[in-house]
């Protein structure tokens, strides 16, 4: 007897979720997300200013978009994701929608339901993707793992240390200095 079929789903299903419902498509599985909790979002907060900031002050080209900003990491509709913070650096690569393709960096906040997608699925598939660098925010370990894709590197920091950006040549996030 043959074995069921799982469904694939696309980003259509995506677009027919009720409203205030939330979920990412991975290779056409759908996962659905919890609401962040409020020290989740003041870590996005706060990293999404900082990132700001560095860009406004240096007229760079790049622009950065918080959660929910839509990401289509792929040419086909079986991949979707809402990174907490999308640095995109290239302008064609965005439309109304949101991103078409890999963004130059993503940084996901770990909450207690997404660490296997944070530190398994979604490594695996920005990296595929041509994602340049992603970081991990650890809060409950308070850890930071930075894969650097590029230069093929992998650095761990804490919360007490500066953090270098690989995708600029002049910039750092002093964690210890975050109001988190």
């Amino acid at each position: 007897m043959p074995l069921p079929q799982e469904k694939l789903y696309t980003i259509e299903d995506i677009y027919d979720l009720p409203e205030g419902a939330r979920a990412e498509l991975i290779d056409g599985q759908m996962y659905y997300m919890a609401p962040p909790n409020r020290r989740h979002q003041k870590f996005v907060g706060e990293l999404y200013h900082s990132i700001l900031s560095h860009i406004k002050s240096n007229n760079g080209s790049c622009e950065v978009y918080p959660a929910p900003f839509a990401v289509f990491l792929n040419e086909d509709d079986t991949n979707y994701v809402e990174p907490d913070i999308s640095v995109i650096c290239d302008p064609s690569k965005l439309n109304d929608k949101g991103c078409s393709g890999a963004p130059d960096w993503i940084i996901e906040i770990v909450s207690p339901g997404s660490r296997r997608m944070d530190y398994l699925t979604k490594l695996f598939k920005y990296r595929s993707a041509g994602v340049r660098e992603y970081w991990i925010v650890d809060p409950e370990k308070n850890r930071i793992t930075i894969y650097n894709f590029e230069h093929e590197e992998t650095d761990e920091y804490t919360f007490s240390d500066t953090v270098k950006v690989g995708i600029y040549e002049d910039f750092s996030i002093d964690f210890s200095q975050l109001d988190i």
